[in-house]
Order: structure tokens, then sequence, then C-alpha cells
């Protein structure tokens, strides 16, 4: 089950993943999950929306691994957002749903 929260900052959002245990970055390592992404399921997703500028939009995903990891994605939320990570994580979470 996907849960939505709602922080006033992708930082604050980052902070309360990271007290729920996942603490591993995927950004860092996102080609676990293009390779793999049957493996992974979206736990927690929080959309943080820039007041005026779109370029601020961010979506911040909590994701746990057939394996037990537990982590975070970070990515833009904008029409010319173009990471196939992201792309890939975007579409489990709609099937998830």
């Amino acid at each position: 089950m996907i849960k939505m929260y709602h922080y006033a900052t992708v930082s604050k959002a980052l902070d309360q993943l990271n007290e729920k245990g996942f603490t591993y970055d995927f950004n860092l390592n996102e080609d676990v999950i293009k390779k793999n992404p049957e493996k992974f399921e979206i736990v927690h997703v929080y959309r943080y929306e820039g007041n005026s500028d779109p370029g601020d939009e961010a979506v911040v995903y909590g994701i746990k691994s057939t394996s037990g990891k537990k982590g975070v994605y970070v990515a833009g939320f904008s029409a010319n957002s173009d990471s196939e990570t992201a792309k890939i994580l975007s579409d489990l979470s709609i099937k998830g749903r």
C-alpha cells in the first residue's frame, strides 16, 4: 500500500523517511532499479510542488526491495523530467494503486 505524506519541504520528507529506516540512496545507485524494477515496491510517495516555479516540483519515493533494503529516490516532477528511473518508478506507483 502506498502512503502519501505532505511535508513542507523535500528535506523534511527525507528526514522523516530516514527515521522510518529508508536510509539507502537510490539516486546514487539507480541502475539497480532500472535493471530489475520488479524487485522494488514503492511504500511511500511524497510530492512537493513549488509555489510559483514548476522547476521546484519534486517527488520523493520511499522504496523497499524484495531483499528488504529500504531507501529513497528523489526525482524532478515536472514535464521536462526525463530520468529513466523516475519513469520506471512512476509506472510502479501507478501499478500499485
